[in-house]
């Protein structure tokens, strides 16, 4: 009993990474629907199983290192496959270009790494951190798939080009982001994070499927704008 107790939280991890490997295979083959699907059983699982190693008291150093491998193809593989499939779909005199989508996919390992040896980043994050950027770039693809929202981004190689540099820089950037962990009780210590879920749930309110990618530019927004609160 007290085996399955200290991995019920590795459990839920290897989860996130059997979602995100599905995920990526549906991707290629143009099933977005269920990629959409896997990325948000991923999501759920990969807050949770932190929540439980905590919970359960079974912190380890494998649990460390299991969720970062995890988080490497749910949160790294798939927004990089997703920037190639939109540069796949372009026509574009080079045939190569296309592959140019995976250095996401290599500055997601990058930023994963950093963030393993970083002692910082407790109540905050160091630039873009994976799963947001997975939501960013998966979720401009999603909506111009099924609302043809974003033609003038995702059909122009070079802003396309553009936005995996943009990415890239993003997860390994010095710029602080909200983490959603409440440091203590008073509310002015959590304002970043209130304006952050109001101004989140107003956008795809008002905006749906096509919101899904601004609120991760709000994200960002609004972490630059409270950048001398998340310490």
């Amino acid at each position: 009993m007290d085996f399955i107790t200290k991995n019920i939280a590795n459990a839920f991890t290897l989860g996130n990474l059997l979602a995100g490997c599905i995920g990526a295979i549906h991707l290629l083959s143009g099933d977005y629907q269920t990629t959409a699907l896997c990325i948000v059983i991923s999501l759920v699982l990969d807050f949770f199983d932190g929540f439980i190693a905590r919970a359960t008291k079974s912190n380890s150093a494998l649990g460390v290192q299991l969720d970062s491998l995890a988080d490497m193809v749910s949160f790294g593989l798939v927004p990089g496959l997703t920037m190639y499939q939109m540069l796949s779909d372009l026509s574009c005199p080079c045939q190569y270009v296309k592959y140019f989508g995976l250095l996401i996919t290599l500055f997601s390992c990058l930023r994963l790494a950093i963030f393993n040896i970083d002692d910082e980043q407790k109540y905050y994050f160091k630039g873009l951190n994976t799963p947001s950027n997975t939501i960013m770039i998966f979720g401009l693809y999603f909506a111009y798939r099924y609302t043809g929202a974003y033609g003038f981004l995702t059909e122009n190689t070079q802003i396309l080009i553009g936005i995996t540099v943009l990415s890239s820089w993003l997860l390994i950037s010095p710029i602080k982001m909200i983490a959603m962990k409440f440091k203590t009780i008073k509310p002015a210590d959590n304002y970043p994070i209130v304006a952050l879920f109001i101004g989140a749930n107003i956008i795809v309110s008002i905006f749906g499927i096509r919101g899904i990618p601004m609120v991760i530019v709000y994200y960002i927004l609004i972490s630059i704008l409270f950048q001398r609160q998340l310490k």
